[in-house]
């Protein structure tokens, strides 16, 4: 003969139906059979009292993974792809090395901006060395010497060719040679103001050839610097889109790989206008409470194989306004991330506290018995008698349903023994304590638990 086990919730069908109908049979039986029927004694049961208490009112969102930085690595120079350095898919550091390209081209580059820098200050200290300038001044003082010598034989003589003791073809002469000296001299100080303007543009010339210069030395140096491809942030890495011996970044910069920031990580999901209020209100009241470490939401993320991500969330931010089409707004919530369990794309469920119900009446689910939609549980007198309550059960806490008629708190109902009693029977109670919170579940002390 097998012997079929049933479900928690089909062995509280059928002991509800064992119960209708053992009433229905006892209308028909005599009296002396139900007093034989209750010689014998009374059946032990595990009880559990219903409590009352604060619980906390949750709200469940669909949520979706979002990376607070995505950048895509590219090729900016025109080389071929010499190394991989890193592990796809795996976790990249700030400035990690990530690729290497050839670097012979833009090495060459370097050497022969650095040569023309040389040969451009070479020629700045030339150019300001102004040798033109001390020559054309040399022969400016030679003609202003002979221009005071041809004064002063004219002056020697002019007194001379008054008396007639020197030719008058002399005193001419001297006169000629003073304008020609004079002559000179205008020329060689227009020759020394041209070589001045000349000198001082040729200055400049060069000194705008040595920026030039530096200019060129600068972008050849970056671009050998872009043949080592480094990682500008902390995160998880994606596929590489090129293998080695590839040319990239011909014509354009070309994407090698994306790397994601993972730690920490974002959450969207959407809440309707109704969470939205409550979630307000519970942040600002939290935001009033001068009690520490009360200023903030704590948030918890579900995966999708049902665990509880370790690490809390907290609010980031919230959309500038509704969805007119959905009626919901996105928030944005942060998880520490540093073992990058998480990463962008994944799907979970955010759960977070939007307010509190005080003195709310608990009922273990154990208790429960359902039929047809119809939640009931057997209740233990103060006589130890059975007897069976219907209630309306709300939200779950825990191991709890939160009953929101049927039920006062304070009544003893029973959580291990349904099936070996009926309504009206009479029973001997165990009383155990429910955990709260995943506390270890333990009869209460002086008190052996019933069979």
């Amino acid at each position: 003969m097998s012997v079929v086990l049933l479900p928690s919730r089909a062995r509280s069908t059928f002991a509800l139906l064992c119960w209708l109908l053992a009433a229905a049979g006892c209308r028909g039986e005599s009296a002396a059979v139900q007093q034989r029927r209750q010689a014998g004694p009374p059946p032990g049961v595990v009880v559990a009292e219903v409590m009352r208490r604060t619980v906390p009112v949750y709200g469940e969102y669909v949520a979706q993974t979002v990376a607070n930085s995505t950048v895509d690595i590219q090729a900016r120079v025109e080389a071929t792809l010499e190394s991989v350095r890193f592990v796809e898919g795996g976790p990249v550091k700030k400035e990690q090395v990530l690729f290497e390209l050839d670097k012979r081209t833009y090495n060459a580059q370097v050497q022969a901006a650095r040569a023309a820098l040389s040969k451009a200050e070479a020629d700045l200290v030339y150019a300001r060395q102004q040798v033109e300038t001390q020559r054309v001044k040399a022969q400016l003082t030679q003609s202003e010497a002979q221009l005071a010598k041809a004064g002063q034989d004219v002056e020697r003589l002019r007194p001379l060719i008054k008396e007639d003791a020197v030719p008058q073809q002399d005193f001419d002469n001297a006169v000629a040679a003073q304008n020609v000296a004079q002559a000179q001299v205008d020329a060689a100080r227009a020759q020394l103001s041209n070589t001045q303007l000349t000198e001082r543009t040729q200055v400049d010339i060069t000194q705008a050839a040595v920026q030039s210069a530096k200019a060129a030395l600068t972008q050849a140096e970056l671009n050998l610097s872009y043949c080592t491809i480094r990682s500008p942030i902390d995160g998880v890495s994606g596929r590489k889109k090129y293998s080695v011996g590839n040319l990239v970044g011909k014509g354009e910069a070309t994407t090698l790989v994306t790397v994601s920031a993972a730690d920490p990580i974002w959450a969207d999901f959407s809440v309707s206008e109704l969470d939205y209020l409550r979630f307000a209100k519970r942040q600002q009241a939290l935001n009033t409470t001068p009690r520490e470490g009360a200023a903030v939401l704590d948030f918890e993320l579900l995966l999708a194989d049902n665990t509880v991500f370790p690490h809390k969330g907290k609010f980031l931010l919230g959309e500038r306004g509704l969805d007119p089409k959905t009626g919901t707004l996105t928030v944005r919530t942060q998880f520490p991330n540093p073992e990058l369990l998480l990463r962008p794309g994944q799907f979970g469920r955010v759960k977070v506290v939007l307010e509190e119900k005080p003195s709310a009446v608990l009922v273990p689910q154990r208790a429960v018995i359902e039929l047809q939609s119809v939640k009931s549980v057997l209740v233990v007198g103060a006589d130890n008698k059975v007897a069976l309550k219907s209630i309306t059960a709300g939200d779950r806490h825990e191991q709890y349903f939160v009953v929101n008629d049927g039920l006062q708190g304070g009544e003893r109902v029973i959580v291990e023994g349904q099936l070996k009693v009926r309504p009206g029977m009479t029973v001997t109670p165990t009383l155990q304590v429910v955990p709260v919170a995943g506390a270890p579940r333990s009869a209460l002390p002086g008190q052996e638990k019933g069979p």
